[in-house]
């Protein structure tokens, strides 16, 4: 790939980019995930989510450019993990490289991810960081994949 994929703590200017890259037509498309209007995103993402202390989140960057973000959170007593790519960095092996360096700092197991069953490439990058899938949940109308990463 040759292009160098590094974690790093959220900086105020990341939120920005997230809110582009959470708009973009075919990203919410393919994870069939609303995008919110800009305030209640930054809301959502001050409070929910860098103000929660149970919540581990890492920018995800690429030759020092923001590509996107990587999430860990509890729901109903189990650990999720979550990520948003920008449109141009899919199909380059950084999401699976991303998610690989998260997976070394976030060690509770196990680890969920329901992607929506049409996001091919989320469910391949889940399967390639060792996800297995469980069945299928609803959210809404639509029907998503469980996957697990169980203890080692």
């Amino acid at each position: 790939m040759g292009e160098e994929v590094r974690l790093r703590d959220v900086e105020q200017d990341d939120l920005e980019v997230f809110y582009q890259q959470e708009n973009d037509p075919e990203a919410t498309k393919r994870s069939m995930f609303a995008p919110r209007e800009r305030d209640r995103f930054m809301t959502h993402w001050a409070e929910r989510i860098l103000g929660d202390p149970e919540v581990f989140v890492q920018t995800v960057t690429v030759g020092g450019e923001t590509a996107g973000n990587l999430v860990a959170w509890w729901e109903e007593g189990k650990r999720f993990v979550g990520y948003w790519f920008g449109r141009e960095y899919w199909g380059r092996g950084i999401g699976t490289e991303a998610l690989q360096l998260f997976l070394h700092l976030e060690k509770a197991r196990p680890l969920y991810a329901d992607p929506f069953e049409g996001n091919t490439g989320s469910v391949r990058l889940l399967e390639r960081c060792g996800f297995c899938r469980t069945g299928m949940i609803r959210h809404g109308e639509n029907e998503h994949i469980m996957l697990v990463l169980a203890d080692d």
